[in-house]
């Protein structure tokens, strides 16, 4: 859309202010920002770590060596049941910094590049429309490219002490030192230093309680100590930066969290939903005098010492940052505030979710209260313990896997490596903390299972979850064809005589928009709310960002140039979220999952839907036929039904059909359909396909040219399915 030229005069000046806010999605002067800044807020300080379970010693662990976050929750509030939403970084922060689920906003797969509805913005933008000074040191990871619009800065030297006089600020700090990587005993590369921990830090194998699921050796528990060790490592550096609060005199006006971003970086820890992947610690220091506004209706809740049993996910994190800074939460934030003047009644309970981890498909879903846990596996014909690079890389790990094939783990040991999942889990966390009982069979906790099961069901459909779409297929719904979406380039409108009233407008939905005045460059950058004052001689530089587009061109503005009118948000395209709102796809997808727990007499229906509309549902019609055909008769009428798809328009239903064909005697047929998706232009097209000829074994040995050649993939993934797959032939 082109710009019109026209004057712009001050009797139009509020029809652009509501253009710039429709533009941007941020609260403008007149709509409330200017009211909080007269307010006297917060400062708000992050201290985050990796890979952390609450191992600390203020949550009863005795052997922890943690004395600087033991005296910090004497002076604050110890929270015990905090929760991750998921057991890896990046979809535990893209919840984080959204207040909204991964599998809403289609960040859900490990490492993907997601594009979130046009409606979603980090929450620290609402922060600054307010008036706070952001900072983020520096880690981001949320699935998206952090836009430059959601923090003052993001970088090794983010710190409070950038803001200016008077400024309240929200600070991140992300410890990396307690990092899966750091753990890994004696492995080139671990940069921990644990030669600087005194003989009284440091944790004796020995003496170490290993979980009744890994097998008792000096590797696994020389892994363990290790673990302990990084953390008391973290410990000092959040000390560290506790003095830096106080030395600057500002403990007394800061509201300070300690978290750790999912469970301990051990195997059937981190990246499952368990809690050894989820339960975190969380510590919130309140000053005496914001106690009464950060829980005004019982400010002793919040005293030092205090434990808070509530249930609390990450989800509820950023409406809490925002009900602290008195900025009202955005209604599409599907978290409840904790803290402050919007403080929600608390949750009955939280969620948990698993999609693909590095290279490696798995769907699992969780519900927890406060005693029992419901684990719903999507995908119970695959192992728990599928090849994960990275993961294998662990010492535990591969003494795990070399125990297990020398045939010498014993009772819970064996249960990550059992061949298939139970669709259904169901644990008492009390009774059984470490999750190894299953009662989902157990008629004494039928009603239990029962609940959580259609509380699991019904958060699927609240949320729209679009975890059951194969990433194929959402892929092309989000990106179609590949292609990125450049946000529109932004332009300026102006008013005034010696001095101009600048607003700034982006016809991309969403958008929103940095600016600055002066000299180019990658500092000084603001978050666009209100028109700015732009003097003779003065240059004014904007560029536009919207959450999974790529960002517009950067502009400039002098005083005197020609002024345009403000564009309105296109209304032209259409969102993924509101494509697949608009069917019954959701729908279809949950109603053929149901039937995973019917097994064999299901197959009819499976029949029924490879004739589907959509080539999600007939994907996991295919693989529904796949794992529960047994009988001959059924294969031979499977077989029939299944190779007419291997001309189907979707690849992954195309790959699906291959695979199944395979296992069924017809690799003839389907092997070349599974070698051409091999050199498909999708990423994930690709990694299906290599996932699918790892998976059949011996019978991909015609391909082994095309497997020897994905090892040059430009995908990594790819490479590291494909080297697993190559090692079953014995090659390295």
């Amino acid at each position: 859309m082109k710009p019109i030229s026209c004057d712009v005069n001050r009797r139009s000046f509020l029809q652009i202010m509501a253009s710039a806010a429709a533009a941007t999605g941020l609260p403008t002067g007149s709509v409330g920002a200017g009211e909080a800044r007269t307010q006297k807020r917060p400062n708000i300080l992050w201290i985050s770590c990796e890979d952390t379970s609450p191992d600390l010693g203020c949550y009863g662990d005795s052997y922890a060596v943690t004395p600087n976050l033991d005296r910090f929750a004497a002076h604050g509030v110890r929270y015990n049941n905090a929760f991750a939403h998921a057991g890896v970084c990046a979809p535990a922060r893209s919840g984080i910094i959204t207040g909204t689920y991964p599998t809403t906003i289609g960040t859900h797969q490990m490492r993907c590049e997601g594009v979130p509805p046009p409606y979603v913005k980090c929450f620290t933008e609402y922060l600054r429309a307010a008036g706070y000074y952001c900072t983020n040191n520096a880690k981001t990871d949320y699935q998206f490219a952090a836009p430059m619009t959601a923090w003052d800065e993001n970088s090794r030297k983010a710190h409070w002490r950038g803001r200016a006089d008077g400024q309240p600020f929200f600070a991140v700090f992300n410890f990396t030192v307690c990092h899966e990587s750091q753990v890994r005993s004696s492995m080139e590369g671990v940069r921990a230093p644990l030669h600087t921990l005194e003989p009284h830090e440091k944790h004796d194998p020995a003496k170490a309680t290993l979980p009744p699921y890994y097998p008792d050796t000096p590797i696994v528990r020389k892994d363990w100590a290790q673990y302990y060790d990084v953390v008391t490592l973290m410990d000092k550096q959040a000390g560290g930066m506790l003095r830096q609060l106080e030395e600057d005199g500002l403990a007394d006006d800061t509201i300070v969290w300690f978290w750790g971003d999912h469970g301990r970086g051990l195997p059937q820890a981190k990246r499952w939903i368990y809690d050894s992947g989820i339960h975190v610690p969380l510590i919130v220091r309140v000053p005496e005098k914001l106690r009464t506004p950060a829980m005004s209706d019982n400010p002793d809740a919040v005293r030092p010492g205090s434990v808070n049993d509530d249930l609390v996910s990450f989800i509820d994190f950023a409406p809490t940052m925002l009900s602290l800074a008195g900025v009202k939460v955005p209604d599409y934030m599907q978290g409840r505030a904790f803290l402050g003047s919007q403080k929600a009644q608390p949750r009955e309970y939280v969620y948990a979710i698993r999609d693909r981890m590095d290279e490696t498909y798995d769907i699992i879903r969780a519900v927890r209260d406060k005693r029992f846990k419901y684990i719903r596996n999507y995908m119970p014909h695959v192992t728990y313990g599928q090849n994960i690079d990275y993961m294998n890389m662990m010492p535990t790990m591969k003494e795990m896997r070399r125990l297990n094939a020398e045939g010498k783990l014993v009772g819970p040991q064996t249960l990550y490596f059992l061949e298939t999942k139970p669709v259904e889990e169901l644990y008492d966390t009390v009774g059984d903390p470490h999750e190894i009982k299953n009662l989902a069979g157990d008629a004494q906790y039928r009603d239990v299972l029962e609940r959580l099961r259609a509380t699991h069901q019904e958060w699927m459909r609240r949320t729209r979850d679009v975890g059951l779409i194969p990433e194929p297929e959402f892929d092309e719904m989000k990106r179609p064809s590949g292609e990125w979406e450049r946000t529109e380039t932004p332009v300026f409108s102006a008013t005034g005589d010696e001095t101009a009233l600048i607003t700034i407008t982006c016809a991309t939905p969403g958008a929103s928009i940095a600016y600055k005045i002066g000299p180019a460059g990658r500092t000084g950058w603001k978050l666009y709310t209100e028109p700015v004052r732009l003097r003779r001689g003065e240059v004014l530089r904007a560029t536009a960002c919207r959450l999974g587009f790529r960002d517009s061109d950067r502009i400039e503005f002098k005083f005197g140039d020609k002024l345009t009118a403000p564009v309105q948000p296109r209304t032209d395209v259409l969102h993924w979220r509101d494509v697949i709102d608009r069917t019954d796809l959701l729908d279809r997808l949950r109603a053929i999952k149901a039937l995973d727990r019917q097994g064999e007499k299901a197959i009819p229906e499976y029949f029924g839907a490879l004739g589907d509309e959509y080539g999600s549902v007939r994907y996991w019609a295919v693989v529904g036929l796949r794992v529960n055909c047994k009988e001959d008769r059924t294969v031979e009428r499977a077989k029939d039904a299944v190779a007419k798809l291997l001309d189907d328009p979707s690849p992954v239903v195309r790959i699906a059909a291959a695979q199944a064909l395979c296992d069924w005697g017809q690799e003839e047929a389907a092997l070349p359909v599974l070698v051409q998706a091999l050199e498909h232009d999708s990423d994930t097209v690709r990694l299906h396909a290599a996932t699918a000829l790892g998976q059949i074994g011996e019978k991909a040995r015609p391909a082994l040219p095309q497997l020897r050649a994905a090892m040059k993939d430009k995908y990594v993934a790819v490479r590291n399915v494909t080297k697993y797959a190559l090692q079953r032939f014995g090659e390295r």
